[in-house]
Parts: C-alpha cells; sequence; structure tokens
C-alpha cells in the first residue's frame, strides 16, 4: 500500500469515526447543560462551595466568578511547583524556578500548556498528575462553560442571565470530561501508553550504552491533554515520544480525542439555539478549513522543500518513523486549529511553506474546529462580523439568529478581534528589539529565526502552546512576556464574549423576513470563511513575509 492512499485511509477513517460520535455526544451535551437535575455529587460540590445551583448570574458576575476560580488555580498550581522537593513522589527533583513556575502555572490555567521545560527531568509524578493534570481537566471545563453561556446569550432574551458557572464547571467535568477521559485511558493504555509510578525503565541503546527513561501516569494525563485540548506533554517530546504515542493506532485515536468535543459541541450549539442547521453551518465553516489546511500542510511536507528532500523522496527530518509524513501533517494540522500544543514530529524541522501553514492555521484564532469550546465562541464572534459585513453590503441592520448586532455588540466583536493580534505582534516585536531575547534565538541570520519568535508569541496568544525548535525560552523575558500573553489572550477575549452573549440576551427576538440573511445555508458558509481568511490575512501577511514565507518562497 503506497504513503497516499494509507493517508487517505487514515483521514477518512477519522471522519468517519467523529461522524459515528457528532449525533449522540453533542446531543447528550446539550441535555447536559438543559437539564434542571443535579447528580448527588454535584449537589455535593455545591454545599461546599456554598453556591446555589439555581440562582442564574448575570454576564459579568459569571465573568468575575470564572476569573476568580482562575487565579485561585493559578496560585495552587505555582505554588505545587515551588514546593516540589517537600512533597511526596516528588522523585527527588528540585523546587521549581520561580520565573518558569509562573510560567507554566500561567499556561496550564489559560489552557496553553506551553512548556519551556522538559518534563521528565523538571516535574515529580505529584506536580504532573495532581498540578498539570487537574488543571488540563478544569482550564477546558472553563471553556466549554464559556461557550455555553455565550450560547444561551442567543438562546434567551429579555434577560440579563447566562446561567451559573460553577454549575456549567461542574457538569462539564463529572459528566463529560471525566467519563470519556476514563474510556480514553483505557483505550490507550491498549495501545501501549505507559500508565504507572515508575521511577523510571533502564533500556540498552543499539551502541550498548543504558539510559534511564523515566515512567509514570502518561495515559491518564494523555487523554485530557488532547480530549481537552491542552497539549501539555508528560515527556518533552510530546506525542512524538513511544511512551505517550507508540503507534499509529494510538496516534489516530489521539487526534480523533482532540477533535471530539470541538467537533460535536457545533451540535450542541444547534439544538439549544433551536435550529440544528445553524450547527450545521457552523460544522461546515470548521471542517472545510481544517481540509484546507491538513491538505496544504500534507502537500508541504510530501513534496519536500529543496534539492535534498527531493532526492532523499521525503521530508522526514524531524519525524517519527513510525507515523510518517501524513501522519505527521494530520496530527499538526489538527493541534494547531484546536490550541492543542501537542506535537507528534518536531514543526521546526517542517519544511519552511509546510510550518508557515501550521503557524498562520493557528493564527486564525484556532476556530477550525477550534479548542473546546473556545472555538465555538470564537466562530461565533466570527459570524456576528459575517453578518455585519453582509448588513453594509445591502444596507440593512443586521441580524444574528433573531437578535440585531447594533454598535454595542460591534465593539464587543472588534475588541475581541483586535484583542490576540495586538498581544502577538507587540510580543513579538518587542522580543526582536532586545538583545536578550534575541540571545536566545539559534537561527539568528535567517528569517527561520524570527519565524521561530513569532511561532512562540502566536502560541502563547492563541493559546495553543505547541512551539518550534530552535529559540531558548527558558529565560527571564521569555517566561514572563509568554505568560502574560497567555493569560491575556485567554481571558480578555473570554471577558468580552460574556459581555457579548450578555448584550444579546438582553434583546428581544426580532422576526425572520424576506431581508433577513439565512445564515444556514451555503451562502453565509462561504461568506464566514471568506472573513475569517481576509481578517487573518490583513493581520498577519506582513509578518509572515518576514518569516516562512521569506524563506519558503
Amino acid at each position: 500500500m503506497s504513503d497516499t492512499v494509507a493517508g487517505l485511509l487514515q483521514v477518512g477513517l477519522l471522519i468517519a469515526l467523529l461522524a459515528a460520535v457528532y449525533l449522540p455526544l453533542g446531543g447528550y451535551m446539550a441535555r447536559v447543560f438543559t437539564s434542571g437535575k443535579d447528580l448527588r455529587i454535584e449537589r455535593g460540590a455545591y454545599r461546599l462551595l456554598g453556591v446555589d445551583s439555581k440562582a442564574d448570574q448575570t454576564w459579568a458576575v459569571y465573568a468575575r466568578s470564572l476569573i476568580a476560580f482562575s487565579a485561585v488555580g493559578l496560585v495552587l498550581l505555582y505554588l505545587l511547583q515551588r514546593l516540589q522537593s517537600s512533597l511526596p513522589l516528588s522523585l527527588g527533583l528540585p523546587n521549581v524556578e520561580s520565573g518558569l513556575a509562573f510560567n507554566t502555572a500561567a499556561s496550564f490555567v489559560a489552557n496553553t500548556n506551553w512548556q519551556s521545560y522538559s518534563p521528565e527531568a523538571t516535574m515529580g509524578h505529584l506536580v504532573q498528575f495532581a498540578g498539570l493534570a487537574v488543571q488540563n481537566f478544569l482550564s477546558a471545563a472553563v471553556g466549554i462553560s464559556v461557550a455555553i453561556a455565550v450560547i444561551r446569550g442567543f438562546a434567551r432574551s429579555k434577560t440579563d442571565r447566562l446561567g451559573n458557572f460553577w454549575v456549567d464547571l461542574t457538569r462539564t467535568t463529572v459528566r463529560i470530561l471525566l467519563p470519556i477521559a476514563i474510556v480514553g485511558t483505557l483505550v490507550l493504555v491498549a495501545t501501549g501508553v505507559v500508565q504507572n509510578f515508575s521511577g523510571g525503565h533502564e533500556v540498552t541503546s543499539v551502541a550498548g550504552q543504558t539510559q534511564t527513561i523515566p515512567g509514570g501516569p502518561v495515559a491518564s494525563q494523555e487523554v485530557i491533554k488532547e480530549l481537552g485540548t491542552n497539549g501539555g506533554g508528560f515527556y518533552n517530546a510530546n506525542s512524538a515520544h513511544p511512551f505517550e504515542n507508540p503507534n499509529p493506532l494510538a496516534n489516530l485515536f489521539e487526534i480523533f480525542l482532540l477533535l471530539l468535543i470541538p467537533v460535536c459541541i457545533t451540535r450542541t450549539f444547534g439544538l439549544m439555539v433551536g435550529d440544528k442547521r445553524q450547527g450545521y453551518a457552523i460544522l461546515g465553516v470548521m471542517g472545510t478549513l481544517w481540509a484546507a489546511f491538513t491538505f496544504s500542510a500534507t502537500f508541504f511536507e510530501t513534496q519536500g522543500a529543496g534539492t535534498a528532500t527531493q532526492a532523499a523522496g521525503a521530508a522526514m527530518e524531524g519525524k517519527e518513523t513510525r507515523f510518517g509524513e501524513w501522519a505527521s501533517a494530520l496530527f499538526a494540522s489538527s493541534t494547531t486549529g484546536t490550541s492543542t500544543g501537542a506535537v507528534n514530529s518536531a514543526h521546526d524541522s517542517f519544511t519552511p511553506l509546510g510550518g508557515g501553514t501550521a503557524l498562520f492555521h493557528m493564527m486564525l484564532g484556532e476556530v477550525t474546529p477550534g479548542g473546546v469550546g473556545s472555538g465555538l465562541y470564537g466562530m461565533l464572534v466570527l459570524a456576528v462580523l459575517a453578518v455585519f459585513v453582509a448588513g453594509l453590503m445591502v444596507g440593512r441592520t443586521p441580524e444574528y439568529l433573531k437578535k440585531k448586532i447594533t454598535a454595542r455588540e460591534m465593539k464587543l466583536v472588534s475588541l475581541y478581534i483586535l484583542t490576540t493580534p495586538t498581544l502577538v505582534l507587540a510580543g513579538a516585536s518587542i522580543a526582536m528589539g532586545l538583545a536578550t531575547a534575541r540571545a536566545s534565538i539559534f537561527n539568528t541570520d535567517s528569517p527561520h529565526g524570527f519565524s521561530e519568535v513569532l511561532y512562540a508569541f502566536t502560541s502563547a496568544g492563541n493559546n495553543n502552546g505547541s512551539a518550534f525548535g530552535g529559540i531558548s525560552a527558558n529565560i527571564p523575558f521569555y517566561n514572563t512576556a509568554l505568560g502574560i500573553v497567555m493569560l491575556l489572550g485567554r481571558f480578555v477575549p473570554i471577558v468580552l464574549v460574556l459581555a457579548l452573549a450578555g448584550s444579546f440576551a438582553r434583546q428581544q427576538p426580532v422576526p425572520v423576513t424576506q431581508g433577513t440573511l439565512p445564515t444556514h445555508k451555503a451562502l453565509f458558509v462561504s461568506l464566514l470563511i471568506g472573513v475569517v481568511l481576509i481578517v487573518t490575512g490583513l493581520t498577519y501577511f506582513p509578518a509572515l513575509t518576514l518569516g516562512p514565507l521569506a524563506e519558503g518562497l
């Protein structure tokens, strides 16, 4: 069987698996968030927190609850790292340095999972599963909760209430993430992923030398890393490590996990707003863009980038032979489109245009299909913008899902869209202007060095977490700057989108007329795709010309 046929079968099987779970999981999540009944374990959690599960919150209270919860998580994770040497299961590792501890805590609380360190040589088992893995669950639950609150903003009218953050957070964790993670862990263990509390495994290399490879609770962290679109690996090699991702079957299952909720939540959206066609339209936009970027990444990697790779017949440097170019490109496209920092190959070793494709994919705002929750609400913001643009074309007050788009809504949309590019471009500019930051770039005399810096801030600002190699990010500047960018890139858009949802929830629905733009048909899907690409292209194209485009052309 040729590589092309095997690659196409792999993509086809992935799409078939997602199609099989789309209706049941999307419908189940809709029932979770519309049910008036609490489970016994949930009622216990509410009593412990002092929460009235029947009391809905305004968007401002919802946002304050979310930020307070995340702030507590940030402090606890920071302290866990700083006190590591005094804790059990530390494996004799020292406390994590303060700057790195802040960067890591900010990263995992913000659902970014950027890692400026070698995990197996820095974090003990307790920090890994009680700190990092726990935040993998909670940060993912925060994203889904925000998406559900935004959906309620479109579905409700003449109210200032968007639901209860504590209820949404608890239900997401208990009813959705934990059950899938338990089953997924068993599947990963069955495929060969490690799950133990071993301090290490001694192996003998082909040269006859011995090496100790740490074991640990890998499978349980791996499953939520992908399911929650987190990306923080147990090992420095991340999903390229055979203990995390041992074979093509495990690799395909991990791609399925990271796409699972972002894809199926579009069904939840359609059901909760009372029009399933709206969910299909959003899924159509996400799927079309994901397919285009997957094709582009695969094409650039299989074609090679120069005489050497074409003569060798493949651009396999930096890729695992057990996956090859097709599976590596599919993994890279899926992770950079879902705010998942996991990698099964070295993105820095991709061809210039292949790496540029991954970079540009993140720059779309990670909405194809995006992170758990964040992909949906990010795409809904762009949908509002698309409807506004269409309204300008025909001279009509724009409406989306029977809600008018006024000056207030467009101000919030504009601020949302401008936040991430401002953080990314300002951060990269400052880094290139500081001698200490430039000294961390190994490729100082080529456009690739700028691409590495731009990729780092794009990854941080879009809460992705993957990285180009060739840049030493564990220095005070990058630990601080990237940590701040990750926090602002996560929580400023969340506050803005919750304010937008609150504004829509207060409105009186307007009737559909002949002049209303149908937002469930192919015309709107095409318009939204164009808005996503044009807005991103106009924002980042100058920076891209200095990096991957200059290198590739």
